[in-house]
């Protein structure tokens, strides 16, 4: 088939997927009005990669058909530009708001074909191939993926694996004569309704004994006994000058319950080897997937900038205290820019003839990420104040009675007219403020795993590759002529 169309991708969204909200089971997907918005934003962008084909699609390498080039498998430096440039159309599309996208996925399984080298190791070979079987699959068909790769929590004395007697978390409990039956919850699936495809991949790490944890697959959403259990709708019927945002971004999210699944064994890719699920996450993939939730990140900042700059013109607020904030606000943006051409800069082939970025700057960024997305939206609102809530709707401006005192008493300054003004501003509350804004707080905050954790392992990398180099030149008491043999290696 190749790249699909808008019209094509909705069309495959007609299934007898379960999907619950709020106690009512969807019976369509594409009828259900809480999922209209983000549906429509969705065809879109399936729309937009033939808009865009000359940056946004390529040819399969075996038949030619044109596919997205999320879906390459990178074997050069200049196939991650060519992959960065579709993956930019796709983030300026919703500017960051979709931030599970189908590029990520795309990009991600992309990696794990790519290190088949890794995923066929300590015999798991077979499953290795339906691995790279898949990938293959999913870039000819186009299909719409979204993951669960965390384990619900119950009791954190307990653990996730051991809560529930082991119970609660995915698990196998059974060969069958086609393949293997699974059983338990998982968290979080962003983009779930929306979606063609699940899949369960290597989110953490396992100890030895937990084999039958160890399951990874991916089967259609209409899979008997797969529940999708989403969590109310944060989408507005509101027009698009109202809510921009939560009108047309909820990509939602859904607590996952696997009521004895059987998956296919061509679906399986990891069947109870804890040896190579460990050691899938440390083959590149966060150097592979970053590359795309970088791009994200930087358009999403760029965004904020700009939007939140035009509010303050709208008001005429220049005073230094505004331009120290907005300033803040730009350098979070740049360096985010900067850290992708870093890692861009210093990609490599990492094994098996593929190429990924650095992985270091993207560490680097991984738990500081979150903390500038909160103080973006601090910013937005100390630069907002009441005038976020000063915002009435579209609807106010259409009654002839009020428009002209409207006019009069909201207007801006800098030629910014009453409409104008308060489109701004309710744009700047829907990012920030709307319940689909506060819950894009929550998934910046989360998204990439524990901030903690994350830089307790940027210390281990960091004594990896640093060790003491610059330390023993510069506290040694040797002779002065003999200095310059022990001079710093950047000197």
């Amino acid at each position: 088939m190749g790249a699909r169309t808008g019209k094509e991708y909705v069309a495959g969204l007609r299934d007898d997927r379960e999907i619950w909200v709020g106690g009512e089971r969807v019976a369509d997907v594409t009828d259900y009005p809480g999922f209209a918005g983000a549906l429509d934003s969705m065809a879109g962008l399936f729309d937009l990669q033939h808009e865009r084909s000359d940056d946004c699609l390529c040819e399969h390498p075996v038949t030619g058909e044109l596919i997205n080039a999320s879906h390459l498998i990178p074997r050069s430096r200049a196939d991650l530009d060519r992959r960065h440039a579709a993956m930019k159309h796709a983030a300026e599309y919703s500017v960051g708001l979709l931030g599970r996208s189908p590029d990520y996925l795309n990009a991600c399984f992309a990696g794990h074909a790519g290190r088949s080298d890794v995923w066929g190791s300590n015999g798991n070979e077979e499953y290795a191939d339906n691995l790279v079987r898949y990938q293959d699959d999913l870039a000819r068909n186009d299909w719409a993926l979204t993951h669960t790769i965390v384990r619900p929590t119950v009791d954190k004395g307990l653990g996730d694996l051991a809560a529930v007697g082991g119970e609660a978390a995915l698990h196998k409990v059974a060969d069958t004569e086609h393949g293997i039956l699974v059983r338990g919850a998982m968290v979080l699936s962003t983009l779930a309704p929306f979606s063609d495809e699940l899949a369960v991949y290597p989110g953490g790490p396992l100890p030895k004994d937990a084999g039958k944890f160890a399951v990874s697959f991916s089967i259609p959403m209409a899979t008997p006994g797969l529940k999708i259990i989403c969590r109310d709708s944060f989408s507005s019927p509101a027009s698009m000058y109202d809510m921009p945002f939560s009108s047309r971004f909820d990509e939602q999210d859904a607590f996952l319950i696997f009521d004895d699944v059987e998956i296919p064994r061509d679906r399986v890719f990891l069947d109870g080897n804890t040896a190579v699920w460990n050691a899938a996450m440390m083959s590149g993939w966060t150097a592979n997937i970053m590359q795309q939730t970088t791009i994200r990140a930087e358009a999403k900042l760029r965004f904020a900038y700009e939007l939140i700059s035009r509010c303050c013109r709208a008001i005429n607020a220049s005073d230094p205290r505004t331009k120290q904030l907005l300033g803040e606000l730009w350098t979070y943006a740049e360096m985010t820019r900067a850290i992708l051409m870093a890692a861009e800069a210093g990609a490599h082939e990492w094994g098996n003839g593929v190429w990924f970025p650095d992985e270091r700057p993207f560490y680097a960024l991984r738990p500081t990420a979150p903390t500038w997305f909160l103080r973006v939206n601090e910013i937005i609102k100390l630069l907002g104040s009441h005038n976020l809530l000063a915002t009435p709707s579209e609807a106010a401006f259409d009654n002839p009675e009020l428009r002209p005192l409207l006019d009069k008493y909201l207007q801006g300054a800098n030629g910014f007219d009453a409409r104008e003004r308060v489109r701004l501003f309710r744009a700047a509350w829907d990012f920030v403020g709307s319940a689909l804004g506060g819950r894009n707080e929550l998934y910046e905050m989360y998204y990439l795993g524990s901030a903690s954790r994350s830089y307790q392992l940027d210390d281990s990398i960091g004594q990896f590759h640093m060790g003491d180099s610059l330390v023993d030149p510069l506290l040694s008491a040797e002779p002065e002529n003999s200095r310059v043999s022990r001079m710093p290696k950047f000197l």
